[in-house]
């Protein structure tokens, strides 16, 4: 049986502190989505047509293709009974409200106030005017392994599986949908850095052993 380790959603603000939720991260899958959108009709890439014979004409053929930025899904396990013992107070009486109420929070745009306060904006708080505020969605690293990866949630499903007497939640499954924020940034920067570094690692074995096979 795999061992089970800890993942995080960490939100990348100035409010002290910042949202943060710690879980026990060990999938069977993760889907890991990315699309491209292909030109049609009378695109650059499509006037002449997509043959072509050497690597001199992929430019051409390739015009006007765009790839769509990754997507990811995993689904976390949050249950109560797993929260460590960190010298948090944490009454048992609230089953795993905390953990659902920061992943609700998460994906909810806020109004920036004084000295880096945040607040819901859904609370209404803000300026009457759209200037006076400045609603946004959270930034979030998703700390997965060694990976850190900046993201936006994109969903947000909550199954829950099990209730305290009070029929407050004690335990659930939640299903979350994120898109990695592929922009200039220390941390997506860093993956592209380890993307290229491994399929190098990768295109040299392979080579290796073909090299190999033939002599």
């Amino acid at each position: 049986m795999a061992n089970v380790i800890q993942g995080a959603l960490v939100e990348y603000a100035v409010s002290a502190p910042p949202l943060a939720l710690v879980f026990q991260f060990n999938p069977q899958t993760i889907s890991r989505t990315r699309t491209i959108s292909l030109p049609s009709g009378s695109a650059p890439g499509t006037r002449g047509g997509y043959d072509f014979t050497t690597p001199l004409d992929t430019p051409r053929v390739a015009q006007g293709v765009t790839v769509q930025p990754e997507q990811f899904s995993v689904e976390i396990l949050l249950d109560s009974s797993d929260r460590p013992e960190d010298g948090r107070v944490i009454p048992g009486e609230l089953g795993i409200e905390p953990e659902l109420a920061t992943l609700r929070s998460m994906v909810e745009p806020k109004s920036q106030g004084p000295g880096g306060m945040q607040t819901l904006a859904s609370l209404g708080l803000g300026g009457e005017r759209a200037f006076q505020r400045s609603e946004s969605a959270s930034i979030l690293l998703f700390i997965w392994g060694t990976h850190i990866l900046p993201v936006f949630l994109t969903s947000v499903k909550i199954d829950e599986q099990s209730h305290l007497s009070t029929l407050i939640p004690s335990r659930a499954t939640a299903t979350i949908g994120m898109q990695i924020i592929e922009a200039t940034n220390p941390f997506y920067t860093a993956e592209q850095l380890r993307q290229v570094a491994s399929a190098a690692l990768n295109t040299a074995g392979t080579i290796s052993t073909a090299i190999g096979g033939i002599l």
